[in-house]
């Protein structure tokens, strides 16, 4: 889905003394663990983005956490519509506050993403939140939750497949292996020959040799960039941070670069990691920057550990990467690995 944003000049003015508030605020919150899951604990399922446009995606969420051994729970809102949107505000962020409050639930997963998931932020119950950590998994517009309920509550939260979205074999690994088996996981994209010399498909490349080590933040690109100015992203100092993005063009691509930039945030960062840019041709016109470009503009001279294509973002095979988690990632190997658990054992 397309989800073009306008990052007004006033947003990035208040962005600055923004970052050194929360800087403050990360340096008194200590991590926050969820605990781990098991066949037969109840998920719970919601929409805090857009709404699903058949049945049948909600059907196919619950049906797919049954598989795994799960009791399902829905929000009470879930299938609900309000415009594009799954409810009105109150109600999604109402169902993401209930399930948090919720003690039989052990894990969070969203349906979908799309877009709607920030006008949430300022209602979240983030005490109730940080007195009940649990597993909450999604991407793309569900950034926007990652991102904030990190920086509020310290919480670990997980990148990954959406509830109705693909769960074919590598999926499924990649959620025992994290969640049933607590994993210290090691990402590296799966290597496919398809009868080639040369493998093409599912490479990494580097940008910038090295390894760093920080805890991973991230997520989609254009939901990031829109929170500039707020109070709801965690401190970039130190992190390695992560971005993939779906169905924007390379002007747009380096305009949120440009955001970033100007923010402060990427002369912050300790290393970074590209994942797949879904559908991000440029248009018509006289021509454009390419994302190779783009990230010798604004990457390279920072002078950090950094690769892309990783199996991240809106793509069928993806990893479930924590939000939060302590990592370490070799940009010449183009590999991501955990340095610590990132869930407890109660």
């Amino acid at each position: 889905m397309d989800r073009r944003r306008f990052i007004g000049g006033t947003a990035l003015a208040a962005t600055l003394p923004l970052l050194g508030i929360q800087g403050a605020m990360a340096a008194t919150r200590g991590q926050l663990l969820a605990a781990g899951l098991a066949k037969g604990d109840t998920v719970g399922l919601v929409s805090p983005s857009s709404a699903s446009s058949e049945r049948l995606s909600l059907q196919l969420a619950q049906e797919a956490m049954e598989a795994f051994g799960f009791v399902v729970k829905t929000g009470a809102h879930y299938g609900a519509r309000h415009g594009h949107l799954a409810g009105t505000d109150a109600e999604r962020a109402g169902d993401l506050n209930a399930m948090f409050g919720d003690k039989q639930v052990k894990a969070i997963i969203c349906v979908r993403g799309g877009s709607g998931a920030a006008r949430l932020l300022p209602l979240l119950d983030y005490e109730r939140i940080r007195a009940n950590p649990k597993v909450l998994l999604g991407y793309s517009d569900i950034t926007a939750l990652h991102c904030a309920i990190h920086a509020r509550t310290g919480l670990v939260t997980f990148h990954g497949q959406i509830g109705a979205g693909s769960w074919n074999r590598f999926n499924v690994d990649q959620f025992e292996r994290v969640f049933f088996k607590r994993e210290l996981m090691q990402y590296q994209n799966r290597s496919e020959n398809d009868d080639e010399l040369v493998p093409r498909d599912n490479r990494t490349l580097t940008i910038r040799g090295g390894k760093a080590q920080g805890e991973l933040i991230g997520g989609n690109l254009t939901v990031l960039t829109a929170l500039a100015g707020s109070p709801y992203l965690p401190d970039f100092t130190g992190k390695i941070l992560f971005l993939e993005d779906v169905a924007e063009a390379p002007y747009r691509i380096d305009r949120m670069f440009s955001t970033l930039k100007l923010m402060g945030a990427l002369d912050k960062i300790a290393g970074f990691i590209f994942g797949e840019c879904t559908d991000c041709s440029p248009g018509d016109g006289y021509g454009s920057l390419t994302l190779d470009q783009i990230f010798d503009d604004y990457i390279l001279p920072l002078k950090i550990p950094a690769y892309r294509g990783a199996m991240i973002g809106h793509i069928k095979e993806q990893f479930i990467v924590p939000v939060g988690g302590k990592v370490e990632m070799d940009a010449d190997a183009g590999t991501l690995r955990m340095l610590a658990p990132v869930l407890s054992t109660a």
